[in-house]
C-alpha cells in the first residue's frame, strides 16, 4: 500500500476501499498495522471500509525530519483522513492508540460517527484526581522492566496460546523505531476535559489488564455524556488480540448503532 508524505513523516497506510462506512484503527504503543489481523476480516465481512496505518515512530512509517520537532498525532491522523476523503467515520483505538483517539475526539469531533477506546488509561497523567485511582497495589514494582508480553498479555492467553504470544512478540519487535521522533498529544487531558466529548463513545476494558484496570476506564466513561462501558473477560491489555471474537462483537455491535 502507499505512503502519505507529510513533510516530516511518510505514513504507511492500508485501505481496503469500497463503499462501506469507514473505520479507522489506531494501534497500540506495542504494535502496528499487522496487529489488527483478527479485526480486519470481521469488519470487512460486516461491510465496513477499513483503514489502518503505522503511526509516526512505528512500523513502516518513515520519519523524514532532519531534527527533532514537536508533532501531534491528531495532525497526522487528520491529514490521512483528508487525503482519503473521509468526512464521517468510526475511530477504533486500543491502548496507546486510545490517547490519539481521545485527542481526536476533542480536536475534530465533527468527523466522528463514534469513538471506541479499548484498554487505555488515556493521557490523563497530569490529572491528580484521576492519578489518585492508581492504588499502590495496582502495579508490580519495576513493572516497566518486565517483558512487554508479560505486561500486556493476560495469563489465560499466555498459557493457552503460546504460538499467539510468539506472533504478538514478532509484531511488537517489528514495530519499534528507537530513533524516531514520536508523536505528541495536542490537548492537556483531565477528567474535566472528557466532559466536553460529545461523540458516542465505547470504553472497552479487560478484566486482567495490568495497565488500564476497569475502575480507571469506568472513571473516564463516567465523565463522557454519551458513553457505554463494556468488559472483555479473561483478557489483558492486548484484549483485541487475546479475545478477538468477543472484542469484535462488542465493537461491531456498538458502531452499527451509529
Amino acid at each position: 500500500m502507499p505512503y502519505l508524505e507529510l513533510g516530516s513523516v511518510d505514513l504507511w497506510y492500508e485501505d481496503n476501499g469500497g463503499g462501506g462506512v469507514p473505520v479507522v484503527f489506531l494501534h497500540a504503543f506495542t504494535g502496528n498495522t499487522e496487529g489488527w489481523a483478527y479485526q480486519l476480516p470481521a469488519f470487512t465481512n460486516a461491510g465496513y471500509r477499513n483503514v489502518t496505518y503505522d503511526r509516526r515512530g512505528w512500523g513502516q512509517s518513515r520519519d523524514t525530519a532532519a531534527e527533532a520537532r514537536t508533532t501531534y498525532a491528531v495532525d497526522d491522523l487528520h491529514a490521512l483522513v483528508e487525503h482519503l476523503g473521509l468526512t464521517s467515520f468510526h475511530l477504533v483505538s486500543t491502548a496507546g492508540g486510545g490517547y490519539v483517539g481521545l485527542d481526536y475526539a476533542v480536536t475534530h469531533p465533527e468527523r466522528l460517527r463514534s469513538l471506541v477506546v479499548a484498554c487505555s488509561g488515556g493521557p490523563l497523567q497530569k490529572d491528580a484526581e484521576y492519578m489518585a485511582l492508581l492504588s499502590p497495589y495496582g502495579r508490580i514494582p519495576d513493572f516497566q522492566s518486565l517483558p512487554a508480553w508479560f505486561r500486556e498479555i493476560g495469563p489465560t492467553y499466555r498459557v493457552a496460546n503460546p504460538a499467539g504470544v510468539e506472533r504478538w512478540i514478532e509484531i511488537e519487535e517489528a514495530s519499534k523505531q528507537e530513533t524516531a521522533h514520536q508523536e505528541q498529544m495536542r490537548n492537556d487531558f483531565t477528567l474535566k476535559l472528557l466532559e466536553t466529548i460529545a461523540v458516542p463513545t465505547l470504553m472497552l476494558a479487560a478484566d486482567a489488564d495490568l495497565y488500564a484496570a476497569p475502575p480507571r476506564m469506568r472513571a473516564m466513561a463516567n465523565r463522557i455524556a454519551d458513553c457505554e462501558f463494556a468488559l472483555v473477560p479473561e483478557a489483558g491489555h492486548a484484549a483485541y488480540w487475546e479475545q478477538p471474537e468477543a472484542w469484535n462483537r462488542l465493537v461491531l455491535d456498538f458502531i452499527c448503532q451509529h
